[in-house]
């Protein structure tokens, strides 16, 4: 098992970082929407919505954690056959764009309970605040950070779309680099 990125694929720590990312955004998302579900006021409301904001704040340590590593890990494994510049620009771009939701979102839920005067609860732990009580900023928080939400299902549809296309149509080896090995390496 590699830790580190290869010619061939990223390294096993960045697989799995990538996979648990993605994981912990699902969940992130099942518990807002799954809210919905239940009256206002109710246990599992309330519950959902604790889970919701550990699990943002979990996706934020998990980012600069995610970060440390892709910076330990070498030179990025190149695509095979050769991307035309502007895809690899595009890659760079959507790249970016993904890693400022990871880091925005959860910036803006916590600045968003902190101006409600609410904890911020983390696995049995409370983060401090960032700002004071004042509704109306905890409002417009709110107000982006429902937003640029809607936003990160486009971006991890399209990550996701782009990685398959690449895989099925451009048949090169874009998602095989990120994909867990397989069985047992030849001898």
């Amino acid at each position: 098992m590699n830790w580190k990125n290869t010619s061939e694929r990223y390294g096993a720590l960045m697989i799995g970082m990538h996979w648990l990312t993605l994981l912990l955004l699902v969940a992130v998302y099942a518990c807002i929407e799954l809210r919905e579900f239940y009256p206002r006021g109710s246990e599992l409301r309330e519950g959902l919505k604790s889970w919701h904001f550990m699990l943002g704040l979990g996706v934020f340590v998990l980012v600069f954690a995610r970060l440390a590593i892709r910076l330990a890990s070498g030179a990025r494994p190149p695509v095979r056959p050769a991307l035309p510049v502007w895809q690899e620009r595009l890659a760079a771009l959507m790249h970016l764009a993904l890693y400022a939701f990871l880091i925005v979102m959860p910036l803006l839920g916590w600045l968003v309970l902190s101006a409600e005067g609410k904890p911020i609860p983390f696995f049995g732990m409370q983060w401090p605040a960032l700002v004071g009580p004042d509704k109306a900023f905890a409002d417009s928080m709110e107000e982006l950070h429902e937003t640029i939400g809607t936003v990160g299902y486009y971006l991890v549809g399209l990550h996701a779309a782009a990685a398959l296309a690449h895989h099925y149509v451009s048949r090169d080896n874009t998602l095989l680099r990120m994909l867990p090995r397989r069985g047992r390496p030849a001898a």
